[in-house]
Formats: C-alpha cells, sequence, structure tokens
C-alpha cells in the first residue's frame, strides 16, 4: 500500500478512531450486562464469558473518549454500561479490591494488582470528564485504596500484587504498575483539578525514569525484588508475558516519553524541577527507535536484551501506536523533524501491516516478516485502547487545542 493519507490531519485520525470504534461497537455490548473482550479478526466473539478487568477498564476509557468526540448517544450508554460492571461485577464492596478475572459474574481470579487499580483510576478518570458525575467520588475512593494498599513509602512507588483478601503482598516489583499509575493520576488531576494527584504522578516518574533507571544502564528495566534492586532474570523463560515480559520494552520507553512530556505540561504548578523531563522523554525514544526498529522489515520490535541486541522480533500493534503518538508529542515540544520523521515512517508500517482496513481495529501482534500469528484480533486486554488513545493525543498536538 503506497497511497497514505494525511497523517496529520485531525479530521483522518478521528475518522481512523471512529472506524476503530466501530469494529467493538454496537458488537461488544452483552445484554446481560458489561462487553464482550474476546474477537476475532472478522468481529466474531470467542468467548462470551470471561471478562478481565483490564478489558473492562479499558472499555470505559474507550467508550468515554469516543463520547468526548463524536456526538453519537449511543456511546454515553456504552460508556454508562462499561462503567456499572466495573463498579458492581468487578468491585468486592467488602474488602473495595477488584477481581482480576471473572467467568460471568463469579470471580476466577481475586488478585488485586497495583496494575489492574491503576485502570480502574483512569476509568473513574475519564467517565468523570465524559460527564458521568458518579464517578468522581471513585476517582478519590481508589487512589486511597491505592495508597492504602500498594503505595511503598520508602522506596516512593507503588507495589505490585496482593492476594485476595490482601494478607500476603507479593515480593515482584514492577515498573509497568507504576508507568500505568503515572498516567491514572495525570487523568485524575485533569479530571479533577486536585494537585495530589499529579504531585504523585511526578514522584512515580522521577522514581522510575531517574533512580531506578541509574540501577539499570540509565533505562527503564521492567522488573525489580522487593528492595527495588533490578531482577535481571525475572520471566528471561517467558518473554512473551502478557503483563511482565523480560527485557527491555521499546513500546515502554516511548510510553514513558509520553507520560514525561505531559508531565511537564502540566508541572508548573507543582513547582519542582522539571527541567531532567524533556531530555529523559527523548533519550528514551531515540533509544527505542535506535535499538528496537527493524531495519530489514519495518516496525518496533518488542523487546530488547540487557546489552540491547533484539531478543523478540514480533511486531505488537501498542508498540508501534503509542511511539507515533510520542513522536507527534516530541515534534511538536522540540520542533525537531526528525521526529516528524518517525511519526509517518510508524505510521506507514502500521497503516500498511496492522490496521485491519476490512473489518477494523488493529491486528495485536505480527512475527518478524509482518505475518500474523493468529486470527484472534482482540484477546483479553486489547480493546485498541492504545491505538484510539494514540489518535486522541495526536489530535490533540495537531490542534494544539486541550480537548483530549
Amino acid at each position: 500500500m503506497t497511497n497514505f493519507p494525511n497523517f496529520r490531519d485531525p479530521a483522518v485520525l478521528l475518522g481512523h478512531a471512529q472506524h476503530t470504534m466501530r469494529f467493538y461497537h454496537p458488537r461488544a455490548i452483552d445484554p446481560a450486562g458489561g462487553l464482550y473482550h474476546y474477537f476475532k479478526d472478522d468481529g466474531t466473539v470467542y468467548d462470551a464469558q470471561h471478562r478481565h478487568l483490564v478489558s473492562s477498564t479499558r472499555f470505559v476509557f474507550t467508550y468515554a473518549m469516543a463520547c468526548r468526540h463524536f456526538p453519537d448517544p449511543a456511546y454515553l450508554a456504552g460508556l454508562r454500561n462499561a462503567l456499572r460492571f466495573v463498579r458492581e461485577a468487578h468491585r468486592d464492596p467488602k474488602g473495595g479490591g477488584y477481581a482480576w478475572m471473572l467467568n460471568g459474574r463469579e470471580v476466577e481470579d481475586g488478585t488485586q494488582h497495583a496494575y489492574g487499580l491503576a485502570f480502574v483510576l483512569l476509568a473513574y478518570a475519564h467517565a468523570t470528564m465524559a460527564g458521568l458525575e458518579e464517578a468522581r467520588d471513585w476517582i478519590g475512593e481508589t487512589f486511597a485504596l491505592m495508597e492504602h494498599r500498594f503505595w511503598d513509602a520508602k522506596a516512593g512507588l507503588y507495589a505490585d500484587e496482593a492476594s485476595q483478601d490482601w494478607s500476603v503482598l507479593s515480593a515482584y516489583r514492577g515498573q509497568n504498575a507504576n508507568m500505568h499509575a503515572c498516567e491514572a493520576l495525570l487523568a485524575a488531576h485533569q479530571a479533577t483539578g486536585e494537585l495530589r494527584y499529579l504531585e504523585r504522578a511526578y514522584t512515580v516518574a522521577y522514581n522510575i525514569t531517574q533512580r531506578q533507571a541509574e540501577r539499570c544502564g540509565g533505562l527503564v528495566w521492567e522488573h525489580y525484588r522487593a528492595d527495588w534492586q533490578p531482577d535481571w532474570r525475572f520471566n528471561i523463560d517467558d518473554p512473551e508475558n502478557l503483563f511482565r515480559p523480560w527485557g527491555y520494552q521499546p513500546g515502554h520507553f516511548t510510553e514513558w516519553a509520553k507520560l514525561l512530556l505531559q508531565l511537564e505540561e502540566r508541572g508548573a504548578a507543582l513547582q519542582k524541577d522539571l527541567g531532567w523531563l524533556l531530555p529523559t522523554a527523548e533519550r528514551l525514544f531515540r533509544v527505542a527507535v535506535d535499538k528496537g526498529w527493524d531495519v530489514e522489515h519495518g516496525g518496533l520490535c518488542y523487546s530488547l536484551a540487557p546489552d540491547l541486541t533484539i531478543c523478540d522480533f514480533h511486531k505488537y500493534f501498542w508498540v508501534q501506536a503509542e511511539s507515533t503518538a510520542a513522536a507527534a508529542m516530541l515534534a511538536q515540544r522540540t520542533g525537531n523533524g526528525l521526529y516528524w520523521g518517525w511519526y509517518q515512517r510508524l505510521w506507514e508500517y502500521s497503516w500498511t501491516h496492522l490496521v485491519d482496513h476490512e473489518h477494523g481495529a488493529w491486528f495485536r501482534i505480527l512475527d518478524r516478516e509482518n505475518r500474523k500469528l493468529s486470527d484472534e484480533k482482540s484477546p483479553a486486554g486489547k480493546v485498541d485502547y492504545h491505538t484510539m488513545g494514540a489518535c486522541y493525543d495526536i489530535v490533540r498536538v495537531l490542534d494544539g487545542a486541550n480537548h483530549a
């Protein structure tokens, strides 16, 4: 495919977000409540029962953003449905936690994850910004739960996992939960204006991308022991783990670049040193593309070994999407045309290989030669929150307007 649309036209990006949303809506709506989470490439539901907290909360995000950008009342109804399921099906009214996985409405895995709570916080913040005022109090409630159960005051970061009844806290520590906590805290600040969320986002961002990075070659390693020293072998035999893959993650480098720029944009109220944010964002992005780009077949690869050689050549949808948004934000912030070059290159790759122009949404994963590995477009966790979210982030850059 050589005839590409103008990826710097907001109308093109919003049209693509709508095209992606139409893959999920209305087919994702479960008449019994909540939404279906598992879709084949053509939209066929291949598991109508299983529910994952990450998908449930991300559906709140995608419907909330659709409500804010497109005048279709069906999106508001979808948002209410998605929010209600998170609140009524996933949440434990006694312990206050959220079930990680459900079979229908029965708890299949009640493990408590800081990663999951970060997405609960994100969901409530975006539901509030979309006009569902009942979610506003739940922002503070979820933040309090995260602080009580997972905040490690000595480390200035969130722990990762606890048993269903909160009695056992895992010794594992990870950057991924903290990265998405930072994202959710920025959204909570945007929704409420409360400075405490911005302050906590700053602390998390600094401690991961500065202090922890100093322990890991100046970059963001994924896995740590309870004392926050890097665990260089965690999941070394499971490099494709969905939430805890081994290796440096170029996609997480670029996600952090995006978050650091958002923090810089809002950070004046903090009266803290912001001078490290832009150079850190640029360094992370440049390492991601310099070391992670497949010069032979195109696309950013999934994982880098500690010596920064590519150790997993698979091409994941979310890595390309988040990197495209980061490139646009860096281009706007710096005026450096290098980033617009990467922006175009990433879009052209994704448009050619990952976007399903027939059915909608993006294919999830390709091999090094850009061949699909399965016909499962959206298993647990996907729902194209990354791809639509990237479009909205880029539109905000292109418009220069604060509406996303």
